[in-house]
Order: C-alpha cells, then sequence, then structure tokens
C-alpha cells in the first residue's frame, strides 16, 4: 500500500509574503507511516480547501458582515484559543468591560475632527484599504471608526485576548496572531479579507514594540493583494498617558481629538527587495508625518479648517 504525503508547503516567501500554496505528492510504503496515514488525509484535505479559498474573488464590497459570518478567520482548528484559568478569565472579564466602559462613556464627549493629504481615501467607509497606524491611539481609533467591520490583526498574548474582545464590542473582526506567534496564519487571514473586499488595519508598532517603529505587514500585503496602503494618527488635546511601552493615551472627557490619514500607497506585485525596503521606508515617513501634523494641528479643532464631524 502508498500513502501520499504532502512535501514542503511555500505559503510566505522571504519571511512574510504571501505568494503561492503548492501540494507535491511523495510517496511511501514505510509502516511507520501507513498508521498514520488518517492524519495525513485530513491534513490533505485541510490543504485543499485553503487552496479552493485562494481561487474566490469578491462581487460586492458593500454588503454587511457580521462578527459571526467570519468566524473562520478567528476560530477553529488553527485559531484555538489559548486555555486561561480562573483567575485569568475573571480578569479578561473585568477588563474588557472596563475598557469598554470607559471608551462608551469618554468617546461620545469627544470633538473629532478629520484631515486627509491629497489623494487620501475619501471616507472611512472607502475599502479595501491597508491601514496603519501606532499603538498608542488605539482608544479614540476604537470609537471613530467603530461598527466599521475593519479586519484587526490581534495577537493570542493575554494583553491580545482582552484587547481583541474589546474592538469586538465596537465592531471589529479580529484576525489572530502577531510578529511573534501566529504571523503566518494571521497574514494569510487578512490576505483572504482583503480579497473579498474588506479593510484591513495593523497596530504597526505593537504588540510589543518598539515603539513608532513600523513592521513590514501593510507592504507585503499590499504587494500580494494590490489593496493600496494609507496610515493616520490621532492626536488628543487632553489625555491620560499610561506608563507602558506605547505610552497609550486615554482621552480626558470633552477633549478635541484631529485625525490625519495619509495618501494612498500602492505597492506592485513585482516589487523586489530593494523596492520592499523603499516602501517600508515610506511607510515610516508617512506615519511620523501625520502625527507630527495632528499632534501640531489638534488645539484648532472646531475652527473653520478643521471643523467638528460627527461621531
Amino acid at each position: 500500500m502508498q500513502v501520499v504525503l504532502l512535501s514542503t508547503i511555500t505559503v510566505f516567501d522571504e519571511g512574510l509574503d504571501c505568494h503561492s500554496l503548492s501540494i507535491q505528492p511523495i510517496h511511501a510504503t514505510k509502516p511507520g507511516i501507513l498508521r498514520h496515514r488518517r492524519t495525513v488525509r485530513r491534513l490533505h484535505s485541510f490543504l485543499k480547501s485553503m487552496a479552493a479559498d485562494r481561487s474566490v474573488r469578491p462581487t460586492r464590497y458593500n454588503i454587511g458582515v457580521s462578527a459571526v459570518t467570519t468566524s473562520p478567520v478567528s476560530s477553529g482548528p488553527s485559531a484555538q484559543v489559548r486555555p486561561y484559568t480562573l483567575w485569568q478569565r475573571f480578569l479578561l472579564w473585568l477588563i474588557t468591560w472596563t475598557g469598554v466602559l470607559v471608551v462608551r462613556l469618554i468617546g461620545p464627549t469627544l470633538r473629532f475632527s478629520a484631515s486627509y493629504e491629497d489623494g487620501a481615501p475619501p471616507t472611512l467607509e472607502t475599502r479595501p484599504i491597508v491601514y496603519a497606524f501606532w499603538h498608542s491611539c488605539i482608544l479614540p481609533a476604537m470609537y471613530l471608526w467603530r461598527n466599521l467591520q475593519i479586519r484587526v490583526m490581534s495577537s493570542d498574548s493575554f494583553d491580545g485576548e482582552w484587547m481583541g474582545r474589546i474592538m469586538r464590542k465596537f465592531g471589529f473582526v479580529k484576525v489572530r496572531g502577531s510578529k511573534s506567534r501566529g504571523a503566518v496564519r494571521a497574514l494569510l487571514g487578512m490576505r483572504r479579507e482583503l480579497e473579498q473586499g474588506w479593510t484591513v488595519a495593523f497596530t504597526i508598532d505593537g504588540p510589543r514594540g518598539p515603539r513608532f517603529v513600523a513592521k513590514p505587514g501593510p507592504v507585503l500585503l499590499a504587494r500580494a493583494t494590490g489593496v493600496p496602503m494609507a496610515v493616520f494618527h490621532i492626536a488628543l488635546e487632553k489625555a491620560w498617558i499610561l506608563n507602558t511601552w506605547d505610552r497609550s493615551m486615554i482621552p480626558k472627557p470633552f477633549s478635541r481629538a484631529l485625525m490625519r490619514v495619509s495618501r494612498k500607497m500602492p505597492v506592485p506585485a513585482d516589487s523586489d527587495d530593494s523596492a520592499k525596503e523603499r516602501f517600508q521606508a515610506e511607510l515610516q515617513a508617512s506615519l511620523e508625518r501625520v502625527r507630527e501634523f495632528a499632534e501640531a494641528n489638534v488645539g484648532n479643532v472646531g475652527t473653520t479648517e478643521f471643523p467638528v464631524i460627527k461621531s
């Protein structure tokens, strides 16, 4: 009897670049291998279904999708939630609902204004886009971008779990993974969401820093899918600054907030290594540019140049 095994599966090249999913048969007859034929068949079936998923293309973008209907991204065999102790489960519940309460109470009091560079996405609802922003402004961003079904990458760590739970309460869809854990799985999930017409977003210096240093995920996804990148930053006039690695900002009630959005940055599919480095540098420069602009002009929110928007 012969058993068909699967050889090396190429999912990303050069670290984190989605390009090909190949299945090549290798024949083996060793008795030790025959005992595992059931596992091999299951793996073969799973990989065939993954390859089939890649052939799906969107037919319509503007359709409502709930977190429930997108469960293949964040649940299933490849996205098992790590077990937590009873104390950790209690902390997750407490932190999640405390965070939700803070955002829901403070968010409506904020006076937001939005400013766009030439060539930026015209509205928050424009999709698909690969967005990136600094981790420190995640709380005001969570309120302003709520209920848009944006796909966000969140780590499997304890911190990533409670943050992901809070974000789901505000209409975001979590894709599990981080730079240190499950990066390939998460970027494959993000690619699939882009191909279906959804916007994805990265807290680009997360989950542990270094602060204000962009990681390459958006460039790799933009090159693999043809979806352009854009970045934004939200500056706050008054905020509590947490003593954390990212200096996270909790807005003070009735503070002014200014969001600055960059122009779109397409990445050609045939970009070589030197081109990828150039687009990575452009991503970093754009993040710094919008942050400096927002922080310099947040005090002008409410003027003719920066009118308050409905949030």
